[in-house]
């Protein structure tokens, strides 16, 4: 499929691919040939624009204010609700593609992580449009919105920020809020769904740690304090995409320090059980 030596040229082909199969394929080569030792690290390689996500004609793309609330129960809501996880985890995939080609001259560990993130947010995609399909449903049969691709968009300068923002807020999100879809799902008796987003939850704490962990290290390089500078961030950037409930153990599991907990449980208002 791909015959790039490059790290960074074979994730801008993963990410500027459009048709879904093919671009979890590319990822899955991807992840090969970097564990194989075939992909060198290139910081001359083309940088693929951030606003041209390769992704298909469909779904509609819409406001998120005008995508309708999925309630979980019964088939045709079930299936809304599940193709906005696999949304979320199709973009989730281009996020991972985008931090290995965007951000250059970082450790050799730094891209064999997020590979490893984008190759698992390929197997979780997989996993639910599978069991869409499943519904008598397909990838792009409901509107979405493009709020996750937005972040990328306003942090493709600075990888620092990248960090802070998308792993530690956008994606921290899903450590919050997915054990109660898990119970939601449960007492609605979709035990496929519970699996997979058990699934989901379990792989999602190692990718927020991953962000935690290059957060961390860029603060380093930069001597800057990481605490500060991410509640700074927070305030600048994303502090109305924060609300309760928060998932403490799990975020600390992720790699947030006790002062950003607080600085949570504080501003916003905790809630120690969803």
């Amino acid at each position: 499929m791909s015959t790039t030596n490059s790290v960074a040229a074979a994730a801008v082909e993963c990410l500027a691919e459009a048709d879904t199969a093919t671009k979890v394929a590319r990822v899955t080569q991807m992840a090969q040939r970097w564990a194989a030792g075939e992909l060198e690290l290139d910081s001359n390689a083309p940088i693929h624009p951030v606003d041209q996500p390769g992704r298909p004609p469909r779904p509609l793309l819409v406001n998120p204010k005008d995508v309708p609330r999925r309630k979980i129960t019964g088939v045709h809501g079930h299936a809304a609700f599940i193709h906005a996880v696999v949304h979320i985890e199709f973009n989730a995939i281009n996020l991972a593609c985008d931090a290995v080609q965007r951000f250059r001259d970082m450790p050799r560990e730094y891209y064999g992580d997020w590979i490893r993130v984008a190759k698992e947010e390929s197997e979780h995609f997989c996993l639910l449009n599978d069991y869409l399909r499943e519904l008598g449903y397909a990838y792009g049969d409901f509107e979405a919105h493009d709020g996750l691709w937005e972040m990328a968009v306003s942090t493709a300068d600075d990888a620092l920020t990248r960090m802070a923002l998308v792993p530690r807020v956008l994606e921290a999100r899903g450590l919050d809020v997915t054990p109660g879809m898990i119970a939601r799902l449960q007492q609605a008796n979709f035990p496929r769904a519970v699996e997979i987003l058990e699934i989901i939850y379990r792989d999602e704490v190692g990718h927020v740690e991953i962000g935690s962990r290059w957060f961390n290290y860029l603060c380093a390089q930069q001597g800057r304090d990481p605490e500060p500078t991410f509640l700074h961030l927070l305030e600048t950037h994303a502090a109305a995409k924060l609300c309760p409930p928060f998932n403490r153990e799990a975020r600390s599991r992720a790699g947030f320090s006790e002062g950003e907990l607080d600085y949570l449980a504080q501003r916003i208002g905790w809630r120690e059980k969803l």
